[in-house]
């Protein structure tokens, strides 16, 4: 029999690390350069270790992408959008990677202009994503945004819609998102610190103009903000936001006189978060001012937005979140979340208000594409762990539903043959913590059942209970897959979120430990069979977990984690760190630096035995930098005592998101779930 190689071993440069009286060595500090060959070659060296590993699997792991590819409708299109004339529609043919963004002219039905063909420009890139397609007001011209390199740097570029040419205009270092005025000649755009990414100026482009003469309109001083600009529904203003965790502010230019300076909506105060939108000469207004925890709606008149002006129409409520407003010439929605579960609440201007309510114990339902402002649909999105994503149209006043579209499941996808379930699960202090599942029907439930329990936890961001056809592969050969809705998510209200960060960041991690141990305690699984997953702060989740409970689990998979916490926290030269102080603390303060200290999981690894670990990451990942589970997985390597898989895979061509291709992500999904099947000794 053949031995397997032994696990590459990065080389240890002691690098000293002081602050607050404290000294860390960091022998792996050296792997934070990746234009170092030897810092490439070690992750190479990882990527061949993981196939060497993975070998046997390899047919299994290629016939499971095979599996996932085909429940997907190849050529497939989105439903249709009205916007000034033109009916938008981002399709995908047979073979196909990326979109090809087209419209119609008047009608559904109408021969088709191809606006972006994405599979043509992105020929002979390894990495090729489009920001989206924005078109002027006179539909005549279309901004777009590329990036190549997956840093989420993006360069616009302009087409005249008239001609079909693109032109030479390029404009690097931008979020990507334009926001013309009504003029056609004149976009807003945001542009990047091309080191720390942070969105940080508000600048003007207009058609023929050279860009580098470009008008700075607006700029964002205070490095813990990002600044973006967009047009409101009614097309009267552009308004220049700006937000960190905690603090909104905005300001307005006239979508018809570009020129105006931007005239600020209210003063900014720390603390006051609050969304915006314009409809028939008023402001809707989202905030959580005066303790409005869970938010409160309020109005004001149109050049009268100075908060001593605002009007409440909605009052808080302790038990109900309130999360967006879409505006209407003849109405308004009101996205609420009541127990976790999301309902639209509808004031019409004519009629008495109503709720649009839905029927499953765990779903997801969201506001989609609704461009046009004069209408008396409403445009909607819904979906649960056995329902396909689904476009319905809802008639606010007739109160007809109409579904446009359902995802199509190919293979023979039944919704029945699959389960879902609401679970709670007690807390280490007494709070009841949701779980969505969901398995197949013929799945027994037993202390042998293997489950995967997933969650995220940070930034009051809800993972609500989605579909997803590649999970069926999971779901079709025994899984139970499970939802965490643990605290520093929002499911449950803003007080949720409140109590998962900062020095209360440690509920995030025993939320998710309790979960799992209510799953063994009912006898759906067992420490033999129970499997982790999380990605980006989720990864840190899994950083936590394995360091704090590592018995609980057979395997983790960590995507892209957030693990090195200390060491980023204190490197303000960084993407992202300034401006998430708010959610995790500025180690500065020696309070902070203790508290994140004490659940790094970077810095907490220990000679002890570790489950089975999957590690990926991306070599352009702006978000989460790739040394940060180089180094974990190095650490790793020196201190776990035992001898189970440990694997490390980066994507040299890619970032935070993965592969930019449809089809190139499924492959990474199937490398995840071939290494979960490889632990519970499934083969096929």
């Amino acid at each position: 029999m053949t031995e397997l190689p032994m696990p590459p071993r990065a080389k240890q440069v002691p690098h000293k690390l002081e602050i607050h009286g404290d000294t860390r060595i960091d022998p792996w500090f050296w792997l934070n350069d990746r234009d170092n060959p030897e810092v490439i070659a070690y992750l190479e060296a990882e990527n061949a270790y993981l196939e060497t590993q993975m070998a046997p699997e390899k047919a299994f792991r290629e016939s499971l992408y095979q599996e996932m590819l085909g429940r997907i409708k190849q050529e497939d299109q989105s439903v249709p959008f009205l916007y000034k004339g033109y009916y938008y529609i981002t399709r995908y043919e047979t073979g196909q990677e990326y979109p090809i963004y087209t419209r119609k002219k008047g009608h559904p039905d109408a021969p088709e202009e191809i606006l972006l063909d994405v599979n043509v420009l992105a020929e002979g890139q390894d990495y090729y994503d489009v920001s989206g397609v924005y078109v002027s007001p006179d539909n005549q011209w279309m901004a777009f945004g590329v990036d190549t390199v997956s840093r989420r740097l993006y360069t616009l570029h302009l087409k005249n819609l008239h001609s079909g040419v693109i032109t030479e205009l390029e404009i690097p270092g931008t979020s990507g998102s334009v926001a013309w005025a009504n003029d056609s000649q004149t976009f807003f755009y945001t542009c990047k610190n091309p080191q720390t990414l942070r969105h940080e100026r508000i600048k003007k482009h207009r058609i023929g103009q050279d860009p580098t003469t470009d008008q700075e309109v607006y700029f964002e001083a205070d490095d813990t903000f990002l600044t973006f600009a967009y047009k409101s529904k009614s097309e009267k203003y552009i308004i220049i936001g700006c937000s960190q965790t905690i603090t909104s502010d905005y300001y307005l230019i006239s979508a018809d006189d570009p020129d105006q300076a931007p005239v600020q909506f209210t003063p900014r105060i720390r603390g006051h978060e609050y969304q915006i939108d314009h409809r028939n000469d008023e402001w809707l207004i989202l905030s959580n001012a005066d303790g409005a925890t869970n938010f409160k709606v309020m109005s004001c008149p149109d050049q009268a937005t100075q908060q001593s002006n605002w009007q409440e129409r909605i009052p808080h409520r302790p038990d109900v979140l309130l999360e967006s407003i879409e505006p209407f010439a003849r109405f308004w929605v009101l996205e609420e979340r009541k127990a976790g579960l999301t309902q639209f609440r509808i004031f019409s201007d004519s009629e008495a208000e109503h709720y649009l309510d839905f029927g499953e114990e765990a779903y997801t339902a969201y506001i989609s594409v609704n461009r046009t402002l004069d209408t008396p649909l409403l445009r909607f999105g819904y979906q649960s762990m056995t329902t396909p994503p689904s476009t319905y149209d809802y008639d606010v006043f007739s109160r007809d539903k109409t579904l446009l579209k359902q995802q199509e499941v190919l293979g023979g996808f039944e919704a029945s043959d699959y389960l879902t379930r609401r679970w709670y699960a007690p807390a280490h202090d007494g709070v009841q913590v949701p779980i969505s599942l969901v398995y197949h029907k013929d799945t027994p439930l037993s202390s042998s059942t293997p489950v995967l329990l997933y969650a995220y936890g940070s930034y009051g961001i809800t993972v609500d209970p989605t579909f997803s056809s590649a999970r069926l592969s999971l779901l079709n050969r025994g899984f139970v897959f499970a939802i965490a809705h643990i605290r520093g998510g929002q499911l449950l209200g803003r007080s949720w979120y409140d109590r998962g960060k900062l020095l209360d960041k440690k509920n995030t991690f025993r939320d998710f430990i309790s979960c799992a141990e209510h799953l063994i305690r009912e006898g759906l699984s067992s420490p033999e069979h129970l499997y982790a997953m999380g990605g980006s702060a989720g990864g840190l989740l899994m950083g936590a977990i394995a360091n704090m409970r590592p018995d609980l689990w057979k395997g983790i998979v960590a995507a892209v984690p957030f693990v090195d916490v200390v060491t980023t926290m204190l490197d303000e030269s960084i993407p992202l760190t300034t401006g998430e102080f708010d959610e995790w603390g500025n180690p500065k303060d020696p309070v902070y630096y203790q508290y994140i200290k004490s659940y790094s999981p970077y810095d907490n690894v220990e000679a002890q035995a570790y489950p089975a670990m999957l590690v990926t990451t991306g070599l352009h990942d702006s978000q989460v930098q790739y040394w940060e589970p180089a180094k974990w997985v190095a650490k790793l390597r020196e201190r776990k005592t035992d001898e189970n898989l440990l694997l490390l895979y980066t994507n040299m061509d890619a970032g935070h998101g993965g592969a930019s291709g449809r089809f190139q992500r499924l492959k990474e999904i199937a490398l995840e779930y071939v290494f979960l099947f490889k632990m519970e000794g499934l083969s096929s």
